[in-house]
């Protein structure tokens, strides 16, 4: 029996008895449930404990015996501390699962089995199975396990965690610390929480109490169905304060699908830099509302640089679906098809246009190393007073002084006021000035020029492009009194 059909009885009941008590929007609320026996009873046999082990090696290598004179009544004591100081230790974690397929596929969090030499998951009834790791990923922290059951288990189902609202109860199975299968309840807290766990957070926030060793359990609706994997906490003292973090059941779903296909994730990239829309951002780009996402660069040869796209486009559709802030872009790229070719709708100068891009897939990059230089002589650079920043251009001795890569253009920072709004906005030495107002700047002259043009023509807000460390960001700085 699903037991969405057991509440829709009850609440059928319930309408029957009272039909003009409720309103219509009231009457979809379920009632308080007097128990969740009959719930636990049915899902507690699909979660499962997984406990991990991990042989460390000393840090840095072994430890020397010193140098002792011989005979030294010290060898002995130095031979015993050494013998035990570089022994490899075995160190074990416990956490929490479920089933998802009844041959023995298990999900859990990565955190949970990340670098274990050996992975060993204890059913409901008792019964300890070996597991295989058969793939899993850093960026939404879920792996996929593998046991072979000698009779087919019993399996959870996904369920649309879009439906899941806040106030709807929820319920929580998992192991926390250590203790066995514990089943909690509680209420959906929030919805889309950014925790900066990732660069996909759009976490489920419940008050359920979750602790550690939780992790990786399922967050339950009132159905049965795994509406979020539990993930995270918040507690300043190590246990439940009742903000706990679970990974919605529909990215947990779609990650945990190609992991089972092709044993690692398959993520659609279009290879741009983004960052949010102020409302100085907004202002200072002519734009109506602070939406969108902004883009702060462009990968040479990627599929944004082939479909034309520019830094200080904002991008505000992909594929049919809207973009209101620098967050959903990410998620809904990572869930398109590799190689399929879809429409992006950007403001470019106040005015929409739509763009055509293919999908690549995402591949995991590292940041350059900056280069080393000689040190630089001292100069006198120009101040501009009006925004607080010193600036200087950029020759051989920035460079070296700034660590700055030679595909870096623009203008340096070379000395910022802490009071003025460049202070304000975190600027700092080796910040690169690359463009204003979309236009590129060459010298400090440049950048003293648009500005003050900026500032006769009435405009209160100057928008920079800079390069910091060798990435591009945009940032909106209001224009003080020079």
């Amino acid at each position: 029996m699903r037991f969405r059909d057991y509440w829709r009885g009850l609440l059928g009941a319930l309408a029957l008895a009272a039909p003009l008590a409720l309103a219509p929007a009231q009457s979809l609320a379920r009632a308080t449930p007097d128990s969740f026996a009959d719930l636990a009873q049915h899902l507690l046999p699909t979660v499962v404990n997984i406990a991990t082990s991990q042989t460390l090696k000393p840090a840095g290598g072994e430890t020397a015996m010193p140098d002792l004179p011989p005979g030294s009544p010290l060898a002995d004591l130095f031979r015993d501390f050494l013998k035990q100081n570089n022994a490899p230790r075995h160190v074990t974690s416990l956490g929490s699962g479920f089933i998802i397929d009844p041959s023995g596929l298990i999900v859990t969090n990565n955190h949970v089995i990340e670098d274990a030499d050996q992975i060993t998951v204890t059913l409901n009834d008792g019964t300890t199975l070996p597991a295989k790791l058969i793939g899993r990923d850093e960026k939404t922290d879920l792996a996929l396990l593998k046991v072979k059951p000698k009779s087919p288990l019993p399996a959870a189902h996904f369920g649309d965690s879009d439906h899941a609202r806040v106030g709807d109860w929820v319920i929580a199975i998992g192991n926390p610390f250590g203790l066995g299968s514990t089943v909690t309840a509680g209420i959906v807290s929030a919805r889309n929480r950014d925790i900066s766990a990732g660069p996909y957070d759009d976490f489920i926030q419940t008050d359920a109490p979750i602790n550690r060793g939780n992790s990786g359990g399922p967050l339950f609706d009132m159905d049965g169905d795994v509406v979020g994997v539990n993930s995270a906490i918040f507690s300043p003292s190590g246990g439940s304060v009742g903000i706990g973090f679970s990974i919605p059941s529909n990215l947990a779903q779609d990650v945990i699908g190609q992991l089972r296909k092709y044993g690692v994730t398959r993520r659609g990239w279009i290879g741009v830099r983004i960052q949010q829309v102020t409302d100085d951002i907004a202002e200072g780009l002519g734009l109506p509302t602070a939406k969108g996402a902004l883009v702060a660069g462009i990968t040479s040869g990627g599929p944004a640089a082939k479909a034309g796209l520019r830094n200080g486009d904002v991008i505000v559709g992909f594929d049919g679906k809207p973009i209101p802030d620098s967050r959903t872009l990410p998620r809904i790229v990572a869930d398109t098809n590799v190689g399929k070719t879809v429409g992006i709708d950007i403001l470019r100068g106040g005015k929409k246009e739509t763009l055509h891009i293919q999908v690549a897939r995402l591949k995991d990059d590292g940041k350059p190393v900056a280069r080393a230089a000689p040190a630089p002589k001292k100069s006198l650079p120009p101040k501009l007073s009006r925004l607080g920043l010193t600036l200087a251009a950029i020759d051989e001795d920035a460079r070296g002084k700034y660590h700055l890569s030679a595909g870096v253009k623009g203008v340096v920072v070379t000395d910022v006021d802490p009071d003025s709004p460049a202070g304000a906005d975190n600027f700092r030495p080796g910040d690169v000035i690359v463009e204003v107002q979309n236009e590129p700047v060459k010298t400090p002259g440049d950048v003293m020029k648009r500005i003050d043009a900026d500032a006769k023509a009435g405009k209160k807000v100057a928008l920079l492009l800079v390069s910091r460390e060798g990435d591009l960001t945009f940032v909106a700085l209001r224009l003080g009194q020079g």
